[in-house]
């Protein structure tokens, strides 16, 4: 995919009955312009208006970047 970007989101959020902590995670496709993006950053998304049939965040920062 070119200019896109899968972003992964972990929200952790004890069990309302056990406690233990509990990982969701949701993934949003996101516009990325320049391919800035490498596996393993760390980014910033923001809304946007519908890009594609499933792209509807954009890629506003990097905050930490993969040292590979």
């Amino acid at each position: 995919m070119d200019k896109t970007v899968v972003v992964a989101v972990e929200n952790r959020s004890p069990h309302p009955k056990y406690g233990k902590i509990v990982v969701n995670t949701k993934r949003y496709k996101a516009h990325d312009e320049e391919n800035r993006c490498q596996e393993g950053d760390r980014v910033r998304i923001q809304e946007t208006r519908p890009l594609s049939r499933t792209k509807r965040w954009q890629v506003t920062d990097i905050l930490n970047s993969a040292s590979i």
